[in-house]
């Protein structure tokens, strides 16, 4: 999830998704709650703990953390260096996670099928979309980090975009390096907040409206295909955090309109075999978590 999150396109709630961790991960957050706080101020650390299913969340934050401090870079690398053959294996990895959500809906009628349609255009539109001109005052640096941390749980919309659209992507980026405390405070607060709130609702949904749901999740995947596409015509640029230019918006093209627009290889039987090892890894996780659970 960590690897995924510092990608703008790719959403960490997908991994989540796909490792079947994601409504576990929303329960836990969910019962960060007033008890809860009662709990840790009586002291009854044990019980604290419990109730926020604690080992779950402090092993899974671990990995985050781990691989933001570890995997970004040469993730970073990567794309820069195979961003075809990367971006195939991310098209692999949600193209299969789509279907695997949309088979636990059991029933379907013409209102989870205008869901499934909806989430596919809601998505799509944000791929799409031009980045604003935002201010750079604290309060706005609060609600970037509410609705970019809700975007990094919700699967096929990646918060790391969301912040791309808003203008801060760089702007963090830069704060986390200069470590700006002030800034970085007022983003986590602003995370904190809008994580607790967003998997509640996110929760209340999965649990009243579980195949609306399911089909507005497996709908934000497909259309966040368009993100993930392999072959791109870069059509904006932006200056990184050492003042030089890089590509920050494109379209999707054809691989033989791609070879004709940059004069690069589309290098198709790579992504092909790329995109197949996605979508190979997605089934065999998924094998292995029907397994275990049929053990347990």
């Amino acid at each position: 999830m960590g690897g995924a999150d510092v990608i703008p396109g790719v959403s960490g709630g997908t991994i989540a998704f796909i490792t079947g961790i994601y409504e576990e991960l929303l329960s836990s957050i969910r019962s960060i709650d007033i008890d809860a706080l009662a709990l840790l101020r009586s002291l009854r650390i044990a019980d604290f703990w419990q109730k926020i299913n604690g080992t779950f969340l402090i092993v899974l934050l671990s990995g985050i953390l781990t691989s933001l401090l570890s995997l970004a870079k040469l993730m970073h690398w990567l794309l820069a260096n195979y961003p075809i053959q990367i971006w195939s294996f991310f098209f692999g990895l949600i193209l299969i996670s789509s279907p695997l959500i949309l088979r636990e809906i059991k029933k379907w009628n013409g209102g989870i099928i205008l869901t499934f349609l909806a989430g596919i255009a809601i998505a799509y539109i944000i791929t799409i979309l031009s980045p604003a001109q935002t201010p750079d005052d604290l309060w706005f640096i609060f609600i970037a980090g509410a609705v970019a941390i809700c975007a990094m749980i919700l699967p096929g919309i990646s918060g790391a975009f969301i912040l791309l659209l808003l203008s801060k992507y760089e702007y963090m980026i830069q704060a986390i390096t200069k470590i700006n405390i002030p800034v970085i405070l007022v983003f986590a607060a602003g995370c904190v907040v809008g994580l607790i709130s967003f998997s509640r609702l996110l929760t209340w949904i999965l649990t009243h409206h579980r195949n609306l749901a399911l089909a507005l999740l497996g709908g934000f995947m497909l259309g966040s295909l368009n993100k993930v596409w392999p072959w791109k015509e870069v059509t904006a640029f932006r200056l990184d955090s050492a003042g030089k230019q890089v590509p920050a918006f494109d379209k999707s093209v054809l691989p033989w309109d791609f070879l004709a627009k940059t004069g690069n290889d589309p290098q198709i039987i790579q992504a092909i075999v790329m995109m197949a090892l996605g979508v190979f890894i997605v089934v065999l996780i998924e094998k292995i978590a029907v397994r275990l659970k049929t053990k347990i």
